[in-house]
Formats: structure tokens, sequence, C-alpha cells
């Protein structure tokens, strides 16, 4: 098959994907159970597919586990995105010496 084609298929899925909640879902959702649920939705994918991707790729557990803690440790504090991915990286380096 042509590469041509497997574009149109990509294309024509992430269309129906993205139309189908604006053909099912025509009204305001009331619900705040609902409304809350799809509120975290983001954040929950985003987690499910970062979290992976950062424990695997210094190809050493310990040495990811260490560049985790020391971004969220300085997200958590306010720190720039800048500053915490240069520290967590250097944190992991350091941490691959040993």
């Amino acid at each position: 098959m042509s590469t041509g084609i497997y574009i149109a298929v990509m294309a024509g899925v992430t269309y129906i994907i993205r139309m189908i909640p604006f053909t099912f879902f025509t009204k305001k959702i009331k619900s705040e159970f609902v409304r809350s649920f799809l509120h975290y939705i983001p954040y929950a994918v985003l987690s499910a597919m970062t979290l992976p991707a950062i424990l695997y790729s210094t190809g050493d557990m310990m040495t990811a586990a260490v560049g985790t803690v020391v971004a969220v440790i300085l997200a958590y504090f306010g720190c720039p995105l800048i500053v915490v991915a240069l520290a967590a990286s250097l944190a992991a380096y350091i941490a691959g010496l040993f």
C-alpha cells in the first residue's frame, strides 16, 4: 500500500474520534459527577503516557527515579520548567556515574 492511503486512513480515524463527542453530546453536560470526571481525564492520560517514558528513558530505573524525584521537588517549589528539566537531567547523570 502506498503512503497516501496510510495518511488518509489516519486522517479519517482522527477526524472520527474528534467528531463523535460533538454528535452525541449536543446539550451541555449538567451532571457534576460527569463534568468532574471529564475534567481530570487530560491529566490522567498525560500521566499514563509520560511516567513510563520517564522511568525507561535512561536505561536504569534508579537514575530515572533520582531524576524524577528531583524534578517533582523542584516543580513543587515552583521553579521554572527549564530549571526543573536541567536539574533532573543533571541529577540522573550524576546518579548514573555511581
